[in-house]
């Protein structure tokens, strides 16, 4: 069966059945790989992407369901080689380690400042729930979504990537 979506701005075909998963459209059919296979369950948060805006476990949602709607991976949010801004305030923050699970964290986080701007940290730590990170830098990953909620969609200037030593 033939399935149209739009992914990263772009309508792609793929020829697959309805039930397959998006996960793993995105990356065997459309060579998308920086979305992770984590559980394969819905747990963990590596496979999230946005599906018109909202936080998507990908291992979960069937293509069949997702015609005509406006998915975003990782490979899309930098623009014109300018990373957006959770990207740029996860690298300000050193917000990962062996950085598996962060493409799930940057999605989830941008879904969340769509929705909410400038959010509390309670609110962070309640939309990032569904993510897991197993070398335990949420503290980070919680920083790095409130400088991101400080740029905001504003005309003011992001800071340049500094290098940090290595964080305890």
């Amino acid at each position: 069966m033939s399935v149209r979506l739009i992914v990263n701005g772009s309508e792609r075909v793929v020829e697959a059945p309805p039930e397959q998963t998006l996960l793993s459209t995105l990356r065997d059919d459309l060579a998308l790989t920086g979305t992770k296979y984590g559980c394969g369950e819905g747990q963990c948060g590596a496979c999230t992407v946005l599906v018109d805006g909202m936080a998507v476990k990908s291992c979960q949602a069937h293509i069949g369901n997702l015609a005509g709607k406006k998915i975003t991976t990782i490979e899309a949010l930098a623009a014109k080689g300018r990373l957006h801004d959770v990207q740029q305030a996860f690298l300000q923050q050193q917000a990962f380690q062996c950085a598996y699970c962060t493409s799930g964290m940057i999605m989830a986080a941008v879904a969340l400042l769509g929705k909410t701007p400038h959010p509390s940290e309670q609110q962070i730590v309640q939309a990032m729930n569904g993510n897991v990170c197993r070398c335990g830098v949420y503290p980070r990953i919680v920083q790095a979504i409130q400088e991101a909620a400080q740029y905001g969609s504003s005309a003011r200037e992001k800071p340049a990537v500094q290098e940090k030593g290595p964080r305890p």
